[in-house]
Parts: C-alpha cells; structure tokens; sequence
C-alpha cells in the first residue's frame, strides 16, 4: 500500500506532465469531434408492417394499405418503364460510358431503343423465337450493351438470366442448363472461351449462340464452330410474363434461380418511386453489378424518370475519378461498401503525438474534408 502511495504521489517529470496534458487534450478533442451515428429513418427490428392476408410492406410506405402493382397507368413491365422514360425525357441523354482519361460520351433513350430494338430482331433472325419460352444470358460487366441486351430481351417478349465470374465455372454450367439458356452475351473474349471450354467438355449442350461486346480473334469463330456454337458481332411483354432469372449463391448446394416477372420489378420500383421521388435531370452512377436485383430496381426506377446513367470503367479503383468526371446526383449503393468507406476515411483521422520525452514535444492533429455521400435507395 505505501509503495502504492508513493508511485501516486511521487512528483513528476516535466516532460511526463507535458505528456499526459497532451494524451488528455487528444482525448477531450476526439470526444467533441467524433461524428455522430445517423438515426435511420426506419428502426430495424420494425421494417416492415402487417397487412391484409398475411402480406407484409415496407415501414417506409405511407398512406393505404393497398398493394402496389405499379405507380404509372402506362408502366406495367419493364419494357413500358423504358418507353416512358423516352418520352418524359424528350429522348434526352441515357446511357453514359468513358474512356481513361476522356468524357463522358452519351447515348440517347431513341438510340438505346433502336439498338435493343435491332439487336433482338437479329437473335430472332438466328433462329431464336419471341416469348417466354427464349432464355438469353447475359456475362458481362457493368455496360451500355448490358442495358440494350436486356431491353432486346423485353423488347421481344424473352427472358433475361445474368451470369456473373464469381458463381464459378460448374455454377456457369448448371445455370445455362437449368434455364435451357441457348444464347449468351458476353462482354469479352476471355469469357466466350469459357463457355467454349465447357462445350468442348460436353457440357451446357442447349448453348447455340454467343455474342461478343468487344472484337475478338478469328480463331475464336472456328473454335466455336467446330462444337456448334455461332459467334457473330453483334410482342412487347405482358405484367405477369417472366423478365429475368436472378441465380444466387445461396448458403449450400447449386445456385438458386429466382424467377421474377416484370410485374415484380415494376412493384419494387413503385414502391421506391412513392418513397424517393427521381426528378428527371438526375444522374446516376453504374458500378454495383447489374446481375444483382439491387441495382437493376434502382436502374428501373431511374429510367421511369428519363434519368441518366453513367457506367463506369470497370476498375472500382477508378470509381472517384469516374465520380469526379460524371458528378452523379444519385449514389447507389450497400451498407458494406458504406462501411469501408468509413473505415478508410477515420483512419485517416490521426492524432499524431512527438516524443513525449522531447521538451518541445506538440500535439500534432491531421484534420481532412469530410466527404459526404448522398444515397436515396435502400432495400
């Protein structure tokens, strides 16, 4: 106990003095300055409110209890949501894609149409027939042709099934022979001899037609030739027909397909639409991948106002200079990429104390510009 007595009351240096005023002085300056947790506009435990029959909306909704179908008379599908936003933007500016370095360049909503338009007239013209019956891959990154494939696929009644690295090649394989998928598009060479490579194995035998984004080889078109599959270059739908088959990871076992119809879409952007509304003159930017549902309802939502979209160049490393050239309104984006951002961002906030035992020791604090991210969607 004296020894402790001692140790307590035993006079110190002034350096140690110096040390300690400045570990407090850090301290009482983090406490006023550490930022505040924002209080989401929902609580989490109560997401959602009871309705009629067992069904269950969104806490954010107000109003009625009524289900949403739709909001507009004239967007039922996906394929009217896309006609809507060419005529509420006067055929203004759609999809934006960008060179390193360079501006961004602009395709207009007509454009897009034309293209989709075209695009599924020249898979019919290769034997694929309009309706539900047609399933078309999609193996690309985030692009304008990701878009016009898509809407091709709608444009004609046809299904579109997102593909995507991550699921590996045997969930490649099991998805394209789930879905009875016969086309894929792909955004590059790598990825066509991919899907080569599992024909020349035997598998995925339904797949006749993969079409290429970017140039390729020659070779690759004898390739695909010698296994049956042609390389080239490359009825509006109803509410209740099938748009898209959403494959997911799952937890165990073969991914799961999940079939959505275009009323399902649509429901989903309503609901967004009724909480946030879009002005049209917004910009949006493309990085969160199309295959996820997530960014195809924002991307919904965004084209039933005659919005913008922006790609960006495939290199999330150069997601802030896409951001800095496109200067995007709208931010999409997930909790977990929210949350790095934050990591990153307060490691940067440092105190930086000098030698406690140098007499001139300062505290040095490192101050930096807050960055604010503005986000409207969440689901």
């Amino acid at each position: 106990m004296e020894f402790l007595l001692q140790v307590l009351f035993y006079p110190l240096p002034t350096p140690a003095i110096i040390s300690l005023f400045a570990l407090a002085a850090a301290t009482l300056f983090y406490l006023n300055t550490r930022p505040s947790p924002l209080r989401s506009p929902t609580n989490l435990k109560h997401q959602t409110v009871g309705i009629k029959d067992g069904a269950r909306k969104s806490a954010l909704l107000e109003g009625n209890n009524n289900l949403i179908s739709y909001l507009y008379e004239d967007t039922k599908t996906i394929y009217e949501v896309f006609m809507r936003g060419l005529r509420v933007s006067g055929n203004g500016q759609c999809l934006g894609y960008r060179k390193p370095g360079r501006p961004y360049q602009w395709l207009k909503y007509k454009q897009v149409s034309d293209r989709a338009e075209l695009f599924g007239s020249g898979l019919i013209h290769r034997g694929l027939k309009s309706g539900q019956e047609t399933f078309i891959g999609i193996f690309a990154q985030n692009r304008p042709e990701w878009i016009i494939g898509e809407l091709a696929c709608y444009t004609y009644s046809m299904v579109a099934v997102p593909l995507y690295d991550t699921l590996g090649p045997e969930a490649l394989v099991f998805i394209i022979d789930r879905a009875d998928i016969t086309a894929v598009l792909c955004d590059n060479q790598k990825k066509a001899e991919t899907l080569l490579q599992n024909r020349e194995n035997g598998q995925s035998p339904v797949l006749k037609t993969i079409v290429l984004m970017d140039p390729f080889d020659p070779q690759l078109v004898e390739r695909g030739a010698q296994c049956g599959v042609d390389i080239r270059r490359s009825p509006p739908p109803k509410p209740e027909d099938l748009s898209i088959i959403c494959f997911t990871s799952g937890t165990t076992g073969d991914p799961k397909g999940a079939m959505l119809t275009h009323e399902n879409v649509v429901s989903d952007a309503a609901g967004v639409i009724k909480s946030f509304e879009v002005p049209g003159p917004d910009v949006s930017i493309s990085f969160l991948p199309l295959a996820h549902m997530f960014e195809r309802v924002v991307q919904t939502v965004l084209y039933s106002a005659g919005a913008k979209v922006g790609f960006f160049q495939g290199d999330i490393r150069l997601l802030p200079d896409d951001m800095k050239t496109l200067q995007p309104t709208i931010f999409p984006v997930v909790p977990r990429l929210l949350n790095r951002v934050y990591d990153k961002v307060s490691r940067r906030r440092v105190l930086v104390c000098r030698s406690a035992l140098n007499i001139n020791s300062k505290l040095l604090v490192l101050s930096f510009q807050t960055t604010v991210f503005y986000f409207i969607f969440g689901i």
